[in-house]
């Protein structure tokens, strides 16, 4: 069957583009391999659906997508967040701001998120082909030809929007089918490597705090004994490493260091100095001073932790608190301000929320999402290279790079067929 526009890929970026396409009048079809669309929607922030972040102007939005960020700088200026929170509400999907300029449903529900776009592709008349795996994208004479189906249909159309997303999360149906496709075409594909994951350390200890959640504190991460970078916030304890928000977020610079000598160093009281610190447990254990070390740091940390940072102490747990010497206190303050592991490497694709590389940005026009070599092929989504942060960051990014491209394909293919 012949179309104006067909997008592979059910997303959030194919999604938004056969929708902005849909809206010009264009016949649009959406293929995506999975039986409904959305999927990997549903799992995003917990299954609230961290849509987008209020935090940042439109130069600043940029920047937190590193050197490759000034790509988006034309998707974001065509659609950028106030566009997408008033998208959903238009849709009847109202939105909270929560800290750090995160935008979620005021439901907390993904679904809502999920329900307001099938109605979006219905508005725009879009023809969902979901269960449908593509096999081929062929190419003739520098256009796209056709798409070869699984089921030996073929898909032929006037425009192509190619977002099947990356590698990252594969239960969601992301496999990184459209980097092969796309290599095959003759794009560049950069190196891949999941991003945004939580990190595996060397120390065995951290399993006696798997699911310790911390709020407020900060962790830094060193190469060679050299400070690269720190976040502030809030992060967790898993069987084997850390994850949370700060820890993604170091994730991204952390999986360019490796291999090497690694490690993050967390400060439970980052708003206290060393010498305020230990001002803080003189003056707490004053009103305690009958009491033995171990039932000492209940004011101070997780009761979790407590049995961790008292064996690493070295501070008998049983030894009374009026008879802790300057040096042993000295010692757990160090404990408490500066906690040491040892990067053993990144968790895999399973596990991470975006991939980070893909296609060669300087083969697509930043203006229009359009191939520089394919003359009728276009893009959105995870499949560029570009990876931001977390907070909403890398959805805008599919929603602004999919809008743009469903209304550049939408626009110049109208009445073709």
């Amino acid at each position: 069957m012949k179309y104006d526009v067909a997008v592979i890929g059910g997303g959030p970026a194919g999604i938004m583009a056969a929708g902005r396409a849909g809206e010009f009048g264009a016949k649009v079809v959406l293929i995506e391999k999975n039986v409904s669309l959305g999927n990997k929607l549903l799992i995003t922030g917990k299954g609230r659906c961290n849509i987008t972040n209020k935090r940042d102007e439109l130069r600043e939005m940029t920047d937190r997508f590193g050197e490759n960020g000034k790509f988006l700088f034309s998707a974001f200026y065509k659609f950028g967040t106030d566009d997408v929170i008033a998208f959903f509400e238009s849709r009847g999907v109202k939105t909270k701001t929560e800290r750090g300029g995160r935008v979620f449903p005021l439901s907390d529900k993904a679904r809502d998120i999920v329900k307001a776009l099938g109605g979006y592709l219905k508005e725009s008349k879009v023809e969902i082909r979901t269960g449908t795996k593509v096999e081929e994208i062929v190419n003739k004479n520098g256009r796209i030809d056709k798409v070869l189906l699984a089921n030996k249909e073929e898909i032929t159309a006037d425009k192509f929007i190619v977002c099947p997303g990356g590698k990252t999360r594969p239960e969601t149906g992301s496999t990184g089918d459209g980097y092969k496709w796309l290599k095959k075409l003759g794009h560049t594909i950069t190196e891949l490597s999941p991003s945004l994951t939580p990190i595996i350390v060397k120390e065995k200890i951290v399993k006696s705090l798997e699911g310790l959640s911390l709020k407020n504190v900060k962790i830094s991460f060193y190469k060679n004994n050299k400070k690269v970078d720190s976040e502030f916030g809030e992060a967790l304890f898993t069987a084997n490493g850390m994850s949370g928000p700060i820890i993604l977020d170091l994730s991204r610079e952390i999986g360019q260091e490796l291999p090497g000598d690694i490690r993050i160093q967390i400060d439970f009281k980052p708003t206290l100095s060393f010498t305020e610190l230990d001002k803080r447990v003189q003056k707490d254990w004053r009103q305690m001073s009958n009491k033995i070390f171990r039932n000492g740091l209940d004011k101070l940390l997780p009761r979790k932790l407590i049995p961790v940072i008292v064996g690493l102490s070295g501070i008998e747990a049983n030894k009374r608190i009026n008879l802790i010497t300057r040096e042993e206190r000295k010692r757990l303050i160090h404990f408490l301000k500066e906690f040491n592991l040892e990067v053993k490497g990144l968790a895999g694709y399973d596990k991470a929320i975006i991939t980070s590389g893909g296609v060669d940005l300087s083969e697509v026009d930043p203006k229009t999402m359009k191939s520089k070599l394919i003359d009728n092929l276009y893009f959105a989504g995870e499949i560029l290279n570009l990876d931001g942060p977390t907070g909403g960051y890398n959805l805008q990014s599919c929603w602004s790079t999919g809008y743009l491209a469903g209304d550049s394909a939408g626009k110049n293919g109208i009445n073709l067929s």
